[in-house]
């Protein structure tokens, strides 16, 4: 369907849904209060309507020509809308999944989400508290507890709520004090998995003026997964908020709002549900492309075997005097068994074998402002806050427990015997007493993830019979914000909107860590026996990044008459972005084993951070600066009081950033652009049969630039832009047939397209489809590169590969299941050197890449419809309120190259509940159930590292979870 094409037949569709009725009404959708809101219910028979901000202002839901979904508090109770995992199965065109990294969960509006992975991306979606942004909050993996409401608007709102909302805003209003009277409520919820989750309120007017509020909640639980290693539980949660709240209202012209709360976690929740992988027994690639199963990983793939194999240190040994010995040291061939081979991985989406436990720390402070002044005809809104938080959270790398024997490892033992003998001198007997204690091989140990970069050698270690193949995650930020708005609320045709706002935002350390112990042993036999090659793990860190961002905007209201209005909106906004960061492993300095912090380790003075300018750079610093001008046009036609039909033209912007720095065999732009989106949308809004029947209907295109996405290379996730377009339509209803039955039906339908070519190798399958590509599987780096023949003949490209090869010691190709090529052992360095043009072939460092363009966008499905029914059955000063909510998301791709690999399935999810309310609702009893089928379903899907063996990290839905509530309040 062509973009015109559908918006025609979507206004042909709306206006048939707005009967022309005859009646005259006041002037609707003026600024603030003095607008025409959609009537309220005018008894129980009819549906009431919620008041929002989505335009900065105090107005109907019913009344704003946007694309928005509010839930009020007592909404969110009827759903069982907790988190906001449970909050995107109500919602059209959105879906939300968790994702590898502490800070990254993306959440999806209209096939736009958080597809930028890294510390200068800025999320597709704003997140706001009480009107203010807040950057890197863990309110995603919060609670849902006081909430007035939470507003979730679809589509750019970057003139009206600032920097980078391309995809849409999420605002959550916490309730404030009631100065009217002393309230109080309570609730106490037991569940399966013995869950205890107590939430309670207390407000308390102090005279006329004055008032607090004070709430919070604690949720503690046992964890959703099994782990058969400890044969215990992990992935619980123990965490709680308290939030408190003022309010000063000397005059119903000022109020003045201070919120505070205070959130914390600490228990073993881990980031990574489950692992999957087609076992690769070549172990060229460590998981085969052509499907997802419930194999481990072949090791022979990953970095820490290659570097520690019999075949390479044959080679990096040669002509140096450890020639003899050296390769003797070797854990193994790779092409022997590797570290877990026979490892078994369950088929059970919750169960794993994990030898290292998660851990899963976080916290968050905040102080936000609100003051809102009436002058009359203007009206001043100014909103602020700080908000400082960290996390640290760390999880078994590869959900897995290795097989090898490390007691009888033969180069472990002969490392052990002729280090610990003092033959090579005394730094190889103090590697040796670090890593094996007292000469024990069944002891190992290895690197802690610490900052000191010293690891094991620095005295930071942990030990265990097998090596721990974990990761960290960790982050530590602050920001200020302040805006101001002034309204008009004047009697005639004109109004407006004027405003301006400034964030700070700082992250003082951000870091992200592999640690295996063979990385350990490594960085001791490139050590030369004068030290370790520093630093013994993976580190990709972040030591300073700073965002200033200042915004001004504005809008003019134009009333035609008293039903139609046109809205004109600008906004200028401009971002400075501010990194220092660096990549260590292994980076062949060599540090002393007294060595207390690497980075600042004299002998480390030669490590060059950023290759891509002259001289050395113990960081890599850069500065970048985006301005752009956006803004918005809205038509809307109030129809009747109920009914409202608008068209709106919104420009949208999100700005660029910077990749991490990478070693210079990998080519890879240093940063990456800004997007930017023109949107069109038209819809409608409707109240129907007096009352009873509400029907929202919208239908969106949109023309995306230089949209930001990411891909893994090296162990780390660098960014491209591609141009995109995306479509749909929406549909949104409520229907109250009478005072006791009600239902809710939300339906959605989306495309998604890259429209430009766009050119990227499939970390998944380097060869990107040709038979005559050779995948090849790099001793030193771990990568994979591709050799091609120029003449596409496999027959040459392997010819060409099996003689460099031999001159290696190396084998020839051999074929690789599930793909139609083959694949070897090698270094793409050497492969490289020779590829001369009489060769006739090409080394493709990167592997051979594809065009991408036609593809669909991750996690956009086609169509996703939900259904809920509410009864209300009257028993006598009681009722009984049964409810009943049904969402199905259909299948949608995991990964921009849309292979079958990436396919997530389409799911359901099913939650039911019956409520026993007391006289005057003054007290509750509750049963409920949440996922009734117990849906494992995938929701999101993250392929690792070439180097790490090309394992795919799924996320799922949450279990089946039932239990008992009982609440009170007055």
């Amino acid at each position: 369907m062509k973009k015109f094409e559908l918006l025609a037949a979507s206004a042909i569709a709306l206006l048939a849904a707005n009967p022309a009725l005859a009646q005259t009404t006041p002037p609707p959708g003026q600024p603030a209060t003095t607008g025409t809101p959609t009537p309220q219910a005018d008894d129980d028979n009819q549906i009431g309507d919620i008041v929002i901000t989505a335009q900065r202002q105090s107005e109907s839901l019913q009344s704003v020509p946007i694309a928005v979904s509010a839930f009020s508090a007592a909404n969110l109770k009827e759903q069982q809308i907790n988190t906001t995992s449970d909050l995107q199965l109500t919602l059209p065109n959105i879906t939300y999944t968790k994702s590898n990294f502490t800070s990254s969960s993306s959440f999806n509006i209209r096939g736009i989400g958080d597809l930028c992975v890294g510390v200068t991306c800025d999320a597709a979606t704003a997140i706001h508290v009480n009107d203010t942004p807040v950057l890197g909050s863990p309110i995603f993996q919060n609670e849902y507890f006081d909430l007035e409401r939470v507003e979730v608007l679809r589509g750019p709102q970057g003139t009206l709520f600032g920097r980078n909302a391309t995809g849409g805003v999420i605002n959550f209003i916490t309730a404030k004090p009631d100065l009217s009277g002393i309230h109080a409520s309570g609730d106490v919820e037991y569940g399966n998995y013995d869950s205890v989750r107590v939430k309670g309120m207390f407000n308390l007017p102090l005279g006329d003026i004055f008032g607090i509020r004070v709430a919070g909640y604690y949720l503690k639980r046992d964890g959703f997964t099994k782990n058969l290693f400890t044969n215990s539980q992990i992935d619980g949660r123990d965490q709680f908020d308290i939030r408190a709240s003022i309010r000063f209202q000397p005059s119903s012209s000022t109020t003045l709002d201070i919120v505070g709360h205070y959130f914390k976690e600490n228990d073993d929740r881990s980031r990574i549900q489950k692992q999957l992988c087609h076992r690769d027994p070549t172990g060229v690639l460590g998981c085969l492309p052509d499907r997802l199963g419930n194999d481990t990983v072949n090791g022979n793939a990953q970095f820490s075997s290659t570097l520690t194999s019999t075949e390479f240190l044959r080679i990096a040994y040669a002509g140096t005097p450890l020639a003899a010995v050296g390769p003797t040291f070797a854990l193994g061939s790779v092409y022997g068994a590797d570290a877990f081979s026979g490892a078994v991985n369950p088929s059970d989406m919750r169960t794993v074998n994990d030898d290292y436990a998660p851990r899963f720390k976080t916290n968050e402070k905040q102080v936000l402002a609100n003051l809102v002044q009436d002058f009359g005809d203007i009206t001043l809104k100014l909103d602020g806050g700080y908000t400082e938080g960290s996390t640290d959270s760390t999880v078994d790398y590869t959900l897995a427990t290795e097989t090898r024997n490390y007691q009888t490892n033969a180069g472990l033992n002969t490392f052990n015997a002729v280090a610990g003998s003092g033959a090579l001198g005394p730094g190889f007997l103090a590697a040796r007493n670090a890593l094996l204690p007292n000469g024990n091989t069944s002891s190992l140990c290895q690197s802690l993830a610490e900052p000191t970069g010293t690891g094991v050698f620095g005295g930071h270690a942990i030990c265990a019979p097998t090596s721990l193949d974990f990761d960290r995650s960790t982050g530590s930020a602050n920001q200020y914000f302040g805006e101001g708005i002034l309204s008009s609320k004047f009697t005639g045709m004109f109004n407006f909107l004027l405003g301006a706002g400034y964030l700070n935002y700082h992250l003082k350390e951000n870091s992200y860590y592999v640690n295996s112990f063979a990385l350990d042993y490594a960085s001791v036999l490139f050590g030369g026996g004068s030290g370790y090659s520093a630093t013994p793990f993976y580190r990709n860190n972040t030591t300073d990044y700073t965002l200033k961002s200042y915004g001004i905007f504005g809008e003019a209201y134009v009333n035609f008459n008293d039903k139609v209005k046109l809205t004109l909106g600008l906004r200028y906004n401009h971002d400075d972005k501010h990194v220092e960061a660096r990549t260590t492993l292994l980076t062949g300095v060599v540090v002393p084993f007294n060595t207390t912090n690497v980075y600042t380790s004299p002998a480390f003075v030669n490590f060059d951070a950023d290759p891509t300018r002259t001289g050395i750079q113990p960081l890599a610093i850069n500065d970048v600066s985006f301005s752009r001008l956006t803004g918005r046009a809205v038509l809307d036609w109030q129809i009747t009081d109920r009914n409202l039909l608008y068209a709106s033209y919104s420009r949208g912007y999100k700005s660029g950033g910077i990749n991490p720095p990478l070693t210079p065999v990998f080519a890879v732009p240093v940063g990456f652009g800004p997007e930017s989106v023109n949107a069109f949308e038209i819809g409608s809004k409707n109240t129907f049969l007096n009352g009873t029947l509400r029907l929202n209907l919208t239908g969106f295109y949109y023309q995306y630039k230089q949209l930001q996405l990411s891909r893994i290379v090296a162990r780390t996730a660098v960014n491209d832009n591609v141009d995109a377009d995306v479509y749909g339509l929406e549909a949104e209803a409520i229907i109250k047939p009478s005072r006791q039955l009600m239902f809710n039906l939300n339906a959605s339908y989306l495309h998604t397209k890259v429209t430009t070519d766009k050119f990227l190798a499939n970390t998944q399958d380097p060869s990107g489809g040709r038979a005559d590509a050779v995948i090849i599987k790099d001793l030193q780096y771990g990568n994979n590169c591709a050799v091609i023949s120029n003449a596409g003949i496999a027959a040459q490209s392997n010819g060409f590969v099996g003689a460099v090869n031999a001159g290696l010691g190396l084998r020839a190709p051999t074929a690789i299941p599930g793909t139609n090529t083959t694949g070897a052992f090698s270094l793409c360095s050497v492969l490289t050197a020779n590829a001369t043009a009489a060769s006739g072939v090409t080394v493709l460092q990167e592997g051979v890449t594809t065009n991408i363009r036609g593809n669909e966008l991750p996690q956009s499905p086609h169509y996703k419809f939900s259904a809920g029914v509410q009864y209300t059955a009257d028993i006598g000063d009681w009722t009984l309120v049964p409810r009943a909510d049904l969402t199905y998301t259909g299948g949608y791709y995991g990964s921009i190259f849309n292979q079958n690999i990436n396919r997530i399935q389409g799911y359901e999810v099913i939650n039911a509940q019956i409520q026993l309310n007391g006289p005057k609702d003054r007290f509750y009893l509750r049963a409920f159930i949440q996922n009734l089928t117990n849906n494992n379903a995938i929701t999101g899907l993250y392929v690792t590292d070439q180097s790490s063996g090309l394992f795919t990290n799924a996320f799922t839905l949450e279990p089946r979870r039932y239990g008992v509530a009982a609440g009170f309040k007055f």
